[in-house]
């Protein structure tokens, strides 16, 4: 490994952690010595990087320290690539302008050699077979919106059942089922957590109502509950199996 690769590592390590580390736990994450630990801190403290601590104590990367925005790996590069491709296929317009200027600030930055990976990359993402349908997505930006600002959501809803309904929702996350949006959230007509698919979303009004965190009613709690679909689960961004349940 290149020295300013391990001098790299060393920060994101500490900055990672936002506890003290010592130098036993540098030393075996990146595989070489406590004294090769102790002589690269001591240069990274010389070059104003904020790390307290001293040799023996242990250290850590003082908060609100960030790295420049150059120091992506080759994996790192297609990731974010794959992350653009990805919103551009199956996001709404606003999540595709914002990815499409994230990739363009990056790019700037990039040393050519690291540009060519983002022009070379073969990783591909299939279109969104749904966007010519009516609706598709439609509510998407208003949505991601809403839970950003903790507004609550007068929705009418049309079930795959045929039931429709007009809902005040806390909405409170989205997850993505290839080809369709979930949002969580707690219903306030069922009194509990419900999943909607965001293309089944006839008529959504963003009321003028602020949610505040109320015990039982959270994302964590939603996370929490016995994994009765396997919606929880990935919007905990976990995997588990799916059991049987009322849908």
């Amino acid at each position: 490994m290149r020295r300013a690769d391990r001098l790299f590592d060393i920060i994101e390590f500490l900055r990672r952690h936002k506890r003290v580390v010592t130098a036993a736990e540098l030393a075996g994450e990146l595989e070489v010595s406590m004294r090769t630990i102790y002589r690269d801190i001591a240069d990274l403290q010389a070059s104003r990087v904020p790390i307290e601590g001293e040799a023996g104590l242990g250290y850590m990367l003082r908060s609100g320290y960030e790295l420049p925005p150059l120091m992506f790996t080759e994996d790192e590069i297609e990731a974010l690539v794959f992350g653009a491709r990805m919103v551009r296929a199956w996001g709404d317009a606003s999540f595709t302008q914002a990815a499409d200027a994230a990739v363009a600030k990056i790019r700037a930055v990039l040393p050519p050699r690291l540009n060519e990976i983002v022009e070379a990359s073969r990783i591909s993402v299939a279109p969104g077979r749904m966007r010519g349908k009516d609706n598709y997505n439609a509510h998407l930006t208003t949505i991601r919106h809403a839970i950003r600002e903790r507004r609550k959501l007068r929705v009418g809803y049309a079930a795959l059942t045929g039931e429709e309904t007009v809902r005040t929702l806390r909405p409170l996350g989205l997850a993505f089922f290839g080809p369709f949006w979930m949002l969580a959230s707690w219903c306030e007509l069922r009194r509990d957590f419900r999943t909607f698919r965001i293309e089944r979303i006839g008529t959504l009004e963003v009321t003028a109502d602020i949610f505040h965190d109320e015990p039982g009613k959270t994302m964590d709690d939603f996370i929490a509950r016995p994994q009765e679909r396997i919606e929880n689960a990935a919007f905990a961004g976990k995997q588990v199996e799916k059991k049987k349940g009322r849908s």
